[in-house]
């Protein structure tokens, strides 16, 4: 594999993308990537107001950029229903879908809108029922792609079924690891369950390496660890333009295929081009992966 680049974006006049957690960082950069290559984007947040300043970024750098905003929080199953619900109203095919946004390590436990502890619920299973609402317009188009967003954090998660919310044991990284590790996982299931039902959906996994975006001000908070190292080291992070590359390699590349996990190239995979990135043991435990699609679906409400 080439060092592909968003050059290699191939040219698209028509294809509605819808990327969670894309008013900034990486999702801004595959926002501004897609609507450059001819996609209808729509980007998606909490808030409407960093909504229109990226929209009026993007618009900036493409005058003739199809890109508008649609408010959601996946901590909030009701927001999501709502959005979906939108969506459906509106009848039209959804082409890519990223799953995208996420929360990283809050020093203290934290609970989304229902209940859940605010990693796993917002990181993983808002993007299950996501992803579910959305199935049928996925279904609609003849060449639809689920790019679901892991971690290299992964590699130290483990799915505890006893403590899915850490409610016994709150440990801030244990707790993301596990949620990226979940995300990597529904994305190689989905891709199996796909296959067996016939939906026509290809699903992909991507991660960014170790990228300069908020992230880690946002969740640990500035004055952690790090996101000191964020701000006062910021040559150890990779542009976040250069992270979202794996991802637009899996949710445009012609050649990229269902299945697969892709992440930079290069230094244990924490930054370069797009390659096929390596799947942790614990991810390709079919049966784990079985359980962990139904407990998900009914803490998530939905049925795929």
């Amino acid at each position: 594999m080439k060092n592909w680049t968003i050059a290699d974006i191939p040219p698209r006049n028509s294809g509605l993308a819808i990327i969670t957690g894309s008013t900034e960082g990486i999702g801004y950069e595959d926002a501004l990537a897609l609507s450059s290559a001819g996609w209808n984007v729509i980007v998606m947040g909490r808030n409407p107001q960093k909504g229109a300043e990226s929209i009026a970024s993007i618009q900036q750098s493409n005058p003739k950029a199809k890109v508008s905003f649609e408010k959601i929080d996946l901590a909030d199953l009701s927001s999501i229903r709502s959005f979906a619900s939108r969506m459906i109203s509106k009848g039209q095919a959804i082409d890519l879908l990223i799953n995208n946004a996420g929360v990283m390590t809050p020093p203290k436990r934290l609970e989304t809108a229902d209940g859940f502890e605010l990693q796993f619920g917002t990181n993983h299973i808002g993007h299950v029922a996501l992803t579910a609402q959305l199935l049928p317009l996925l279904r609609q188009s003849p060449d639809a792609r689920v790019v679901t967003l892991s971690s290299v954090a992964n590699r130290e998660g483990t799915i505890i079924f006893d403590d899915l919310q850490s409610t016994s044991s709150y440990v801030p990284g244990k707790a993301y690891s596990q949620s990226k590790l979940a995300n990597l996982m529904f994305a190689l299931e989905f891709q199996r369950q796909s296959e067996k039902h016939g939906w026509g959906i290809t699903s992909m996994a991507a991660h960014p390496g170790v990228s300069r975006t908020n992230l880690l001000i946002t969740g640990a908070g500035r004055w952690s660890a790090a996101g000191m190292a964020r701000t006062f080291l910021p040559f150890l992070f990779q542009p976040s333009a250069q992270g979202a590359l794996p991802t637009l390699y899996a949710a445009t590349a012609p050649e990229a295929e269902g299945g697969v996990y892709y992440g930079p190239n290069k230094m244990m995979e924490t930054r370069g081009f797009p390659s096929v990135a390596k799947i942790p043991a614990q991810a390709e435990d079919a049966h784990v992966s079985l359980k962990l699609w139904e407990i998900s679906q009914e803490l998530a409400k939905v049925d795929f």
